[in-house]
């Protein structure tokens, strides 16, 4: 899925798409980009068509583990809800909590 395809999925304009996504797609997109800065790091490549081929391979290995966590949980981790339909966050609610205590 192309990133204008993701925000379309996702009913998004012109609003951050990072900012509208759930934990799992976040982590998720931050593995595809720290495996690929790695394995550009070891092939060290020359061409943009290098970069492309290392970019592919980085997120291969994220769209793998997107598959098996939806294989295993039975539930999709691509989401059209945004931050206007998404719950606080776990980490709000306790701060939420703090401050009411």
């Amino acid at each position: 899925m192309t990133t204008k395809q993701y925000k379309q999925h996702k009913g998004l304009k012109t609003e951050s798409l990072r900012d509208n996504m759930t934990n799992l797609e976040l982590v998720l997109n931050m593995l595809a980009e720290a495996t690929t800065t790695e394995i550009s790091k070891e092939k060290k490549p020359k061409t943009p068509g290098q970069n492309r081929e290392i970019a592919r391979q980085g997120g291969e290995v994220a769209g793998n583990t997107r598959k098996e966590i939806e294989t295993k949980t039975g539930k999709r981790i691509v989401s059209s809800k945004n931050a206007k339909s998404l719950k606080a966050s776990p980490i709000k609610q306790i701060e939420e909590k703090k401050v009411s205590e």
